[in-house]
């Protein structure tokens, strides 16, 4: 196919008939020529038209070309003029580049000087069109660019949904128009259940795809203008503009949750999805948007906190929960520091000769303001925030360093149970760390015993099983704790190595007069039998359970019972028994002592 090149439009300009056919002839094989007798037709005809080139006479009666060159230049800043004149002076010449014009010809007019002259000119401006083009190009790609910038910075980019800064903006729009209007504006924080463990089993390319495929199920259950938002991770905001109050917006909260009542495909699989929905009404606010989200975030760790899969409506006692929580982990921080965590210890007793065998090393917090709290009180805090690992170290080194002086008292073959956490467990250095601990204490690691719970150790089975032997090698026992109520089966208990199962005290308790739990209790003690393992029965406060366990040959327990735990200076009277008026403790010297310090049961009341 040939290449059709549309031809230099040239515009000339000259009162002399004869110069404008000249240069018409000349130029018009190359070009399209246009010629004109005046500067006046010449402005009008650059009015309809743009030309290339413009050459034009200098003296002209009217406009003269001195005059015409900066109406040219004003109608197109980027025009090239040739100017000619009969003046064979400098100055001529000079003047007209004063003007404006690209170049200067003299008449009579040399052919070729014309034609280099046009050449130059039309050179020059193909270069100025080009550069123009140039420009006109950088700057749309400027202005795509940053419109691209202005929508990113409004815009989560993974789903295309807003993001929190537009979300905050138009929130607080809706609240302003809510006030003016009598209606109110709901607010609500929709996270996704569990969604890290759907990043971790089939990755992130999965999950990205499943916030994608939730953004786009919200998007359909809008309507007007509610809109929807991604916050960090897999946390949605939802805006309802204009709802009439709670019943409207706990039926919209209904509609999120049938978007997660089909399933999601990723790949060939299928995912079901569970979200937990904190709400807050702008009639709830004191401070705009702000405090909108502060209030729904706090309804949704409500939400989350009682097991997700539910929605829970904002009220003013979960900001108090959430500011105690905050201060709480505030406080624990700088309880590490201060040093505030102390250790009790609670016995654990041979059922058959009553004699303590052993004790259970447990934390409390000493804080400053609010007294001895218990582990209930702090722990799973201490877990979310990682500074479990802090705390249960420092139990660890108090509890192998106290074992060690009982040792040294007489006691050589007490032993010492420390409960280890999940996320204590999953450090990479925890062995390095147990081992720098027990050395450092000087205990032998045949006295210290780990108690870990099943789903602990069933999070990651088979780095579990390699650090068990790990353990195991180095002379240190470890314990099931909690046994019973997770992932209980022959099956785990052949893959890992275990000395001690704890049996649960939800199983113990009452296990006389339940005839499930007595069951249960009496599979689990001979399974341990069989497997030739250590029972421990935990939670025991009634002589109709102690004897119910030493009915079926339980090795050992602990409970209020025999004993609460207490701090290490309290329990010198169950480890070193004194002698009674100087005689021998007759038949049996361990129920005696399991006598004097006995605790009358407490109702609702465990060995935490």
């Amino acid at each position: 196919m040939s290449d059709v090149r549309q031809k230099p439009a040239i515009l000339i300009i000259d009162d002399d008939e004869q110069i404008r056919l000249l240069f018409v002839r000349l130029l018009t094989a190359r070009n399209d020529c246009t010629a004109v007798e005046s500067a006046e037709s010449a402005l009008a005809l650059l009015d309809k038209k743009k030309f290339d080139l413009i050459i034009s006479d200098i003296n002209m009666s009217g406009i003269s070309g001195l005059e015409l060159v900066p109406s040219i230049l004003q109608k197109d800043s980027d025009a090239v003029v040739i100017m000619v004149s009969g003046q064979q002076t400098i100055d001529y010449a000079i003047e007209a580049m004063r003007a404006g014009a690209f170049d200067y010809i003299t008449k009579p007019v040399n052919i070729d000087h014309i034609v280099a002259a046009v050449r130059r000119a039309l050179s020059h401006r193909a270069l100025l069109k080009d550069k123009r083009q140039y420009e006109n190009h950088l700057e749309e790609l400027v202005q795509e660019r940053t419109a691209e910038l202005e929508y990113l910075a409004y815009h989560d980019r993974l789903t295309d949904l807003p993001n929190r800064t537009l979300f905050v903006d138009r929130c607080n729009e809706a609240i302003l128009n809510a006030k003016a209007n009598g209606h109110v504006a709901t607010v609500m924080l929709v996270s996704l259940d569990r969604f890290k463990n759907i990043n971790d089993t089939l990755g992130h390319e999965a999950g990205d795809q499943l916030l994608k495929d939730v953004a786009v199920q919200l998007r359909t259950i809008l309507s007007g203008h509610a809109i929807a938002a991604r916050f960090e991770g897999a946390e949605f905001g939802v805006l309802l503009d204009t709802v009439t109050g709670s019943i409207e917006a706990e039926q919209f909260c209904q509609s999120i949750r049938d978007v997660f009542r089909k399933s999601f495909a990723v790949g060939n699989q299928e995912v079901y999805l569970t979200a937990s929905i904190g709400m807050s009404i702008s009639s709830d606010s004191t401070n705009g948007a702000s405090s909108v989200l502060q209030n729904a975030g706090a309804a949704l760790h409500r939400a989350k906190t009682i097991g997700g899969n539910n929605y829970q409506f904002y009220s003013p006692d979960m900001n108090a929960t959430s500011l105690k929580r905050l201060s709480l982990e505030t406080s624990l921080r700088h309880a590490i520091d201060n040093e505030e965590f102390v250790t009790f210890y609670q016995p654990i007793i041979n059922l058959s000769s009553g004699e303590v065998e052993a004790l259970e090393a447990l934390v409390r917090w000493q804080h400053p303001q609010l007294g001895l709290l218990a582990p209930i009180e702090f722990l799973d805090l201490a877990e979310s925030t990682g500074l479990i690992v802090e705390i249960s170290e420092s139990v660890m080194r108090a509890a192998c360093r106290q074992t060690l002086q009982w040792q040294e008292q007489g006691r050589k073959n007490l032993r010492i149970a420390v409960n280890v956490s999940a996320r204590h467990f999953r450090q990479k250095n925890f062995i390095d760390r147990l081992i720098h601990i027990v050395a450092e204490s000087q205990l032998d690691p045949r006295s210290l015993e780990l108690e870990l719970t099943e789903s602990s150790i069933m999070e990651n089975p088979e780095a579990a099983a390699e650090s068990l032997r790990e353990i195991r090698a180095l002379g240190i026992a470890i314990a099931i704790d909690d046994f019973g109520t997770g992932y209980s089966s022959m099956s785990y208990l052949k893959q890992f190595s275990v000395d001690t199962l704890k049996v649960d005290r939800s199983f113990v308790s009452c296990v006389a007069e339940d005839l499930h739990n007595a069951a249960m209790v009496r599979a689990m003690v001979t399974l341990a039998h069989d497997l030739n393992l250590r029972v421990v029965a935990e939670g025991i406060e009634t002589e109709t359970e102690l004897a119910f366990l030493k009915h079926l040959q339980c090795g050992e327990g602990q409970g209020y019972f025999f004993s609460k735990p207490q701090p290490a200076e309290a329990l010198s009277e169950m480890l070193f028994p004194v002698v009674v008026n100087n005689a021998q403790l007759c038949s049996s010297q361990s129920r005696l002592i399991i006598e004097f310090t006995r605790q009358p049961p407490i109702a609702g009341r465990h060995g935490t």
